[in-house]
This record gives C-alpha cells, sequence and structure tokens, in this order.
C-alpha cells in the first residue's frame, strides 16, 4: 500500500505459488527461468550460503565472542583496501 505498484511486473519463476499469490494480489508478472532474474538469485543463494556457514561456526559461543571476531575480521577486511 506505500508504493505503486501498477506499473511493476514481478520476474517469477515456475513455483505456482508464486503466479498463484501474484494473481490473487492483482498483481502483474512475468515467467522467467535465465536472466537477471537467475544472476539475483545466485547472488541471495551466496549472501544465504556465508551465513549460514557463519552460523554453524558460531552455533555454540558465548555472543560477545562472536562480537569481537567480526569486528576483529571487519578491522582486517577494510585494511585491505
Amino acid at each position: 500500500e506505500k508504493h505503486s505498484l501498477r506499473n511493476i511486473v514481478f520476474l517469477v519463476d515456475y513455483a505456482h505459488h508464486l503466479s498463484a499469490a501474484l494473481n490473487r494480489a492483482g498483481l502483474r508478472f512475468q515467467t522467467v527461468r535465465h536472466g537477471n532474474r537467475n544472476a539475483v538469485e545466485r547472488v541471495f543463494r551466496e549472501i544465504k550460503r556465508r551465513t549460514s556457514s557463519f552460523s554453524n561456526s558460531f552455533s555454540h559461543v558465548d555472543p560477545a565472542t562472536a562480537e569481537t571476531w567480526l569486528q576483529s575480521f571487519a578491522v582486517w577486511w577494510n585494511s585491505l583496501n
């Protein structure tokens, strides 16, 4: 309701629940298996994989330990540039 979606075309794959939900909402969509949508999905899949890996590595540590590690990593990462 905050944004005007009348001129928007959503790109979806062949997942029927997505097209059904968009139909119910009266929104336009186009089924696409390749192209820009695929590239964006690869980025999100990689973010999800890395987040899951990080979570698994720090699942049994104290939150302060994970915070210290993240701060140290940020300092190292920023020193590369």
